[in-house]
């Protein structure tokens, strides 16, 4: 196997992980105002992210700067060429984070519910475009020869919003936001718990209905590989169990099928884009594949060795975390909603404001 075949399924792998991970974020993220009726539910439902949610973006971090140094014809082209939603999401996901670290300085409703307004567009935006963007990679770009030979995107924002890549984005943000709430009906109690198993039951309905579209269109007009059948079939049959699992209140089963199917669906789209890693919709020869978008030999080597040595260390650390706050947050827990507020006495509330229930 040559290298660049290592590194392109490595930069996969780290899309999965993303998927998975920052997936349940964004979900638990839209679902804010939906699931959290009090301050001591949303601050139950922000509880079950704080240990990780940080964490989880490292992945995305690392996938870019993989295909920086990996494959930086792709890379250059693709941030070029997707400037603006890939800016959007960029904002959207400092946004959010500044709103989780904002949120409790002060014990004012309204400043809270501000914030909570910020954290549901910031995880919102970055759910719906990643769909976009990867659906406009596996569909084919225009593209030009640049000054230098290489080839960039030839067209603008609205190009990009195709109905195949818009269905896309619906896509994953739909999955996104059932696998959100498959993850609090199983780091919850209550009824926290019982209303997100029965929102994910519903909007994994929606989401199967999207994802049936978004796949057969993928495999029928832009795959030209028969084995790829076989992915859709897994991430379908293991979606359909997570949605069975959620349905009979086995919330742990239900979350390993959901983060399956990602992962799953990821590993389906690169399938699907290989060898290429920006296909030209308007001439062939101008797409960019592992072979002319790599990186040296010398670089990829070095690049191996790195990863083989602090992958396994990042990956010990990462499951520690999760091991340590695996027990369920429970909205009942939360004796005093404003705890943590920097207000002196009297700021920060209107009069007859009150935090909490």
């Amino acid at each position: 196997m040559e290298l660049q075949q290592i590194w392109i399924i490595l930069i996969a792998v780290l899309w999965m992980g993303y998927f998975v991970l920052e997936g349940f974020d964004f979900g638990v993220g839209v679902l804010l105002p939906v699931l959290g009726k009090n301050e001591q539910e949303r601050r139950a439902m922000l509880t079950t992210l704080g240990p990780v949610w940080d964490g989880n973006e490292v992945w995305l971090l690392v996938a870019g700067g993989a295909t920086f140094a990996a494959f930086p014809e792709w890379y250059a082209t693709l941030f070029s060429g997707f400037y603006l939603p890939l800016l959007l999401i960029l904002v959207a996901l400092i946004i959010r984070g500044v709103a989780f670290e904002y949120r409790s300085k002060r014990s004012s409703l309204t400043w809270r519910k501000r914030w909570d307004a910020a954290i549901v567009v910031g995880s919102f935006l970055p759910a719906l475009l990643w769909g976009v963007a990867f659906a406009n990679i596996v569909r084919g770009v225009p593209m030009k020869q640049g000054e230098f030979g290489n080839s960039l995107y030839d067209g603008g924002f609205f190009n990009l919003l195709n109905p195949y890549a818009l269905i896309g984005g619906l896509t994953t943000l739909t999955l996104f936001v059932t696998h959100g709430a498959i993850f609090l009906a199983l780091k919850t109690d209550g009824d926290l718990r019982v209303r997100a198993n029965k929102v994910a039951g519903q909007v994994g309905l929606v989401a199967t209905v999207l994802a049936v579209v978004f796949l057969l269109w993928t495999q029928l007009a832009y795959s030209d590989k028969a084995w790829t059948w076989a992915l859709v079939v897994v991430a379908a049959v293991c979606w359909l169990a997570g949605l069975a699992m959620n349905r009979a209140g086995r919330e742990g089963w239900s979350f390993i099928f959901s983060a399956i199917t990602l992962a799953g669906a990821v590993a389906y789209l690169f399938s699907v884009l290989y060898p290429n890693v920006m296909p030209a919709s308007n001439d062939p020869a101008l797409s960019l594949t592992i072979w002319n978008a790599s990186s040296t030999d010398y670089t990829l080597k070095i690049m191996t060795v790195v990863a083989v040595i602090f992958t396994p260390i990042v990956l010990a650390y990462q499951s520690w975390t999760y091991w340590v706050f695996r027990k369920r947050v429970s909205p009942s827990q939360i004796s005093d909603a404003g705890e943590g507020s920097l207000d002196l006495p009297g700021e920060g509330q209107k009069p007859g404001e009150t935090v909490g229930v």
